[in-house]
Formats: structure tokens, C-alpha cells, sequence
């Protein structure tokens, strides 16, 4: 999927970008200072490079996939975001990954989804269709990567939950095409790629977990903690999204994407912890520890997300970065989106109290 060149956002990115477009030399990233875990330009910097591996920009004249200056500056970045990641992995878990993996579902997250699903708007709907189109609009594509890399026990399970996740093959059934008709039946562009620019680094983050996983064989074990994980408390939230949907009313397209996860999902858990992770970490003890590590890893970038987007609404403001003021070459401004998404506060609902549920 052909995306379109984002605006750089600092030195990160814009380096990058020149080095794209202009042939400039790529250096060594600078991350002095940086905040790996969420700042927006070094994740919107590891979101392009990871890009070029899901098919690239349409405005870059050839692939840059394999060359040599952007995978190691992408590697950098790579190190840095990891490094948080396990440096933040403190908690004591049971080392088998089928108990911890229960105990990491029970953690306590930002209320986004009950919020939304209580008392949320359709433009709450909306920002949050515009957070998740990153990943959404190439919703398996990450997790995919883990079948090769994966033999034995539990493989046949992975292959089960992604066959679902492509629609079992029937055309315009795959869950990233519902989300596409979602976006469009919101008013937006469901092109790949179209919001990236007003995505904050908490939001590439959840999309830029997965990726990295995906593209390396020593995290295949992540990887799969990070799926399974996500099948198992995927059901609440979207069923929660889509009772704000069918409150509002008028939504088909985005009930018709949430009803298919909580009809798919539950089985998916099911599945995913049974299936799935239990016999590879019979099979495969070497890899339990990354399991594990993905797992809590994909809970704490969801809260981040979801805190980001609580935070936002409760100040009377947008989630979302402002449009870029000079795009950059071959890029575009963010088209569809409704004047109230671009620009106006978007307040949280005054009624609301906070309860723990899931982050998603």
C-alpha cells in the first residue's frame, strides 16, 4: 500500500525525508534528550522507514526498502524505542506467558472506549477512526510477518486468526476494508496513510510496536505475545465503540466494523491463549520471555494512547496535530477531514467518571 510522503516534524524525520528526496547523506540519528517511548518525531521517523516495507511512498521514485543509510538509521531509532520499552518492563509477572499474559488483560487502563461508549460524539467517533487508521487501514499486515518465522505448535492457530482477519478471503471482508468504509461513511479519507501527519508520536508508537516486532526474527516471540494480547481484550472496547456507534445512529458501515471484532474476537482469545501461545511456549520455552515482554509492552502504548486522547478531550481540545503549514514534497494536507476534526475543541463529556477498563 502506497502511502503519501509526510511532512517532517524535526530533525528526525526531516532528515530523512532530505536524504529521500534530495540524496543528502544520512547520518547517525541524534537522540540526546529524545523521549523514545512517545516523541513525535522520532516516531513519525521509525513510522516511515517501517513504511517503506509495507509498500512505500507513492512520491519517491524507487523502493528505499533494503537501502543500506535507512535501515541503519532506522535501526537507531529502533534501539532507542526498545530500550524504553524493556526499561519500563519492571512489574514481576509469572514467567509462564499463558498466566501472565491473564494477569497483564486484568491491568487497568485509561477509560477511553467505556468513555466514548457512554457518552461519547460522533466526533469523538471520528478522532478516534483517525488515531486508529495507521494501523487499521492495514489492520494483520504486522502480525502476518510471524507465520514464517513460526513452526510447530500454535502455528495453525495464528494462521486461523489471521485467515480471519483477511475476510477468509472474501473480497471486501477483510477487516482493514470495513475499517476503509467506516472512514469513508465518517466523512474521511479512508486512503492509506492520509492522517499520518496529524498523528501524535503516542499514536505512531502503537502502530510502530507492532512493526517492529514483525521485522525481526529475535522478536517473533513479541510478536506473538503482542497478538495474543490483543485478541483477548479487544471484545470489551469494541463492543463499547460500537454501542456510541449505534447511539448516535446513521453509522452502519462503523457498526457493521465493530460487531465484526466482538463477534471474531472472543473466539480469537480463546484461540490465541490456548492455541496459540500455550503450545509455542511448550514448544519454543525460548521464547516465554518475549512473549510476555509484548504483551505488557502493547498494554502500556495503549495507555499512553488512550491517556493522550482522555487528557486532550478534558482541556476542550483536539487529539489530533494541527495540519502541517508546508507539506512536503509529494505530500498532501490530510483531505476529508471535517473542519470540526481539523481545527475545533473536542471536549469530553462533562457526566463522565473514571473507572478502570481496558485501554483499546
Amino acid at each position: 500500500m502506497l502511502a503519501p510522503l509526510p511532512t517532517a516534524r524535526g530533525p528526525l524525520s526531516a532528515a530523512l525525508l532530505r536524504a529521500w528526496l534530495e540524496g543528502t547523506p544520512l547520518g547517525r540519528p541524534a537522540l540526546r534528550g529524545v523521549d523514545a517511548l512517545v516523541d513525535d518525531d522520532l516516531h513519525l521517523a521509525l513510522w516511515a522507514c517501517y513504511q517503506q516495507h509495507y509498500g512505500g511512498f507513492a512520491s519517491l521514485r524507487e523502493p528505499l526498502e533494503w537501502d543500506p543509510d535507512t535501515l541503519a538509521f532506522r535501526a537507531a531509532l529502533e534501539a532507542a524505542f526498545e530500550r524504553a520499552l524493556r526499561a519500563e518492563h519492571t512489574q514481576a509477572l509469572p514467567a509462564d506467558p499463558v498466566t501472565a499474559l491473564r494477569v497483564i488483560a486484568e491491568w487497568s487502563g485509561p477509560p477511553l472506549a467505556a468513555t466514548v461508549g457512554r457518552e461519547g460524539q460522533r466526533q469523538h467517533l471520528v478522532e478516534v477512526a483517525i488515531h486508529r487508521s495507521a494501523y487499521q487501514r492495514k489492520e494483520a499486515d504486522g502480525h502476518t510477518f510471524a507465520i514464517p518465522r513460526l513452526d510447530g505448535p500454535g502455528r495453525a492457530a495464528l494462521i486461523a486468526i489471521q485467515a480471519d482477519e483477511y475476510g477468509n478471503g472474501v473480497p471486501g471482508e477483510a477487516h482493514a476494508e470495513l475499517f476503509a468504509r467506516a472512514m469513508g461513511e465518517l466523512g474521511l479519507d479512508p486512503s492509506y496513510g492520509a492522517y499520518v501527519d496529524r498523528l501524535p508520536g503516542t499514536t505512531l508508537a502503537t502502530d510502530n510496536l507492532v512493526s517492529m516486532f514483525a521485522l525481526h526474527h529475535r522478536l517473533r516471540g513479541a510478536l506473538v505475545g503482542h497478538l495474543a494480547l490483543f485478541e483477548m481484550c479487544s471484545v470489551t472496547p469494541m463492543s463499547r465503540y460500537l454501542s456510541a456507534a449505534r447511539r448516535i445512529g446513521g453509522l452502519p458501515s462503523l457498526e457493521r466494523f465493530y460487531e465484526v471484532h466482538v463477534e471474531a474476537d472472543g473466539h480469537h482469545s480463546r484461540l490465541a491463549l490456548d492455541e496459540m501461545v500455550a503450545p509455542m511456549a511448550e514448544a519454543h520455552p525460548e521464547l516465554a520471555d518475549d512473549m510476555v515482554f509484548g504483551a505488557a509492552a502493547l498494554a502500556r502504548v495503549e495507555t499512553r494512547f488512550a491517556r493522550h486522547l482522555l487528557r486532550s478531550w478534558d482541556a476542550g481540545e483536539t487529539s489530533l496535530l494541527p495540519e502541517p503549514s508546508a507539506p512536503a514534497a509529494g505530500a498532501s494536507a490530510s483531505p476529508g477531514l471535517a473542519p470540526a476534526a481539523a481545527s475545533a475543541p473536542t471536549r469530553r463529556p462533562a457526566r463522565h467518571r473514571r473507572r478502570p477498563a481496558p485501554a483499546a
